[in-house]
C-alpha cells in the first residue's frame, strides 16, 4: 500500500478510482467533522480537498506522514503554503480542469449582459414586446481588459479572439508575450478597457482590487465580469459606479458575501441591492462547475499525484 488518502470534499470518482488502482487506500471523510479529521491526521499520506476546511499550520503539523495535498480547483487561499513548504508537503491544484468552463461562462455572461437577454426574457414573460428597450450591443471589436493572465485569463482571451476584440492583459507577475494580446500596465488598461474581467487569486493584495478609486480612474464606462473571487470587487463601489454611470453593468459568478467554503451567503442590505439591480447578472459560483470540468478537475489531479 502506498499510503492512506483522506477525501475531505466530494470530487469526481475518477480520482479515487485511479489512486486505488495505483495502490493507495482511500477513505471518505466528506461527512466527518474537523475534529474527526484531526484525530486521524497522523495516518494520512495525502488529503483531497476543495474548500470545506482550512489547511492551516496547526492542522498540518498534526499530519506527520503527509506527503501531498490535492486541491480540486485553482484557488489555494485556504492552504498555508508556507507551512506546506516548510513541512515538505507538495501542493497540487487543477486549474487546467476548469479553465475552459470558466472562460465559456464568462463569455456567456458577457454576451447575455451586452444583449440584455435576461431582462428581455422577463419582459416577454410579462406579455410585453419592447424591441427598442432591449436593443443590444455587439462584442466584436471592443477593448477588453483581462486582469490576471493565468489559466483562466488565458482561456477567456482565446475565446475573445474570435470576436476580434482588442485584448489588454495585465498581470503583475508576468509579461504576456502572445500574439493578439497587448501586454499593458494597470494604468494603460484603465485608459483603454470597455470591459474588464477579473482572473486573480485571492490574497490581501487583491482584496477590493476594484474599488471606488479604481472605478474613478477609468476613462470609459465599463462592463465588469468577476468569475474569480468575490472579495476582488467592492460591492459598494460597484453599486455606486452603476449609479454614476461609470459602470454599465456587471456579471458576477462570485460575491464578497460568500463564506470561505462558498456554500453560504451573508444576506445583508448590500447583497439585496446587488440581486435586485437590473444591471447586474449573478450566478451562484458555478462558472467552473460544468459536467465536463467535474471530471477533468479530478483527472488532472490524478495525473499530477501519480506523476
Amino acid at each position: 500500500m502506498k499510503g492512506i488518502v483522506a477525501f475531505v470534499d466530494t470530487v469526481h470518482e475518477i480520482l479515487e478510482e485511479r489512486l486505488t488502482k495505483a495502490g493507495y487506500h482511500c477513505i471518505d471523510f466528506t461527512s466527518k467533522s474537523l475534529e474527526e479529521l484531526e484525530a486521524s491526521a497522523k495516518d494520512f499520506t495525502g488529503i483531497v480537498i476543495r474548500s470545506r476546511f482550512p489547511m492551516n499550520r496547526p492542522f498540518l503539523k498534526k499530519c506527520s506522514q503527509l506527503k501531498w495535498l490535492a486541491r480540486s480547483g485553482a484557488g489555494l487561499e485556504n492552504i498555508d503554503l508556507n507551512a506546506c513548504d516548510e513541512l515538505g508537503i507538495t501542493v497540487h491544484s487543477s486549474p487546467e480542469g476548469n479553465q475552459q468552463a470558466v472562460a465559456e461562462h464568462a463569455l456567456g455572461m458577457l454576451l447575455n449582459m451586452l444583449n440584455k437577454i435576461i431582462p428581455a426574457t422577463i419582459s416577454v414573460s410579462q406579455g410585453k414586446w419592447d424591441r427598442e428597450l432591449h436593443r443590444g450591443k455587439e462584442l466584436s471589436g471592443r477593448s477588453v481588459g483581462i486582469i490576471g493572465y493565468g489559466h483562466m485569463g488565458q482561456s477567456f482571451a482565446q475565446l475573445l479572439k474570435a470576436f476580434s476584440c482588442k485584448i489588454y492583459a495585465y498581470d503583475k507577475y508576468k509579461t504576456v508575450e502572445e500574439e493578439g494580446i497587448i501586454n499593458c500596465t494597470l494604468e494603460e488598461l484603465k485608459q483603454h478597457a470597455e470591459i474588464i474581467s477579473l482572473h486573480l487569486p485571492q490574497s490581501s493584495e487583491t482584496h477590493h482590487f476594484i474599488n471606488e478609486d479604481f472605478i474613478s480612474d477609468l476613462v470609459h464606462p465599463i462592463y465588469v465580469i468577476n468569475t474569480a473571487r468575490g472579495k476582488h470587487l467592492s460591492s459598494e463601489a460597484l453599486l455606486k459606479g452603476i449609479e454614476t454611470g461609470k459602470v454599465m453593468g456587471a456579471a458576477l459568478d462570485v460575491l464578497e458575501y460568500e463564506s470561505s467554503s462558498f456554500g453560504k451567503l451573508n444576506n445583508n442590505e448590500t447583497y439585496q441591492n446587488l440581486i435586485h439591480n437590473n444591471r447586474i447578472i449573478i450566478t451562484p459560483h458555478v462558472a467552473g462547475w460544468t459536467v465536463e470540468s467535474y471530471f477533468k478537475l479530478s483527472n488532472v489531479l490524478a495525473d499530477k499525484i501519480l506523476a
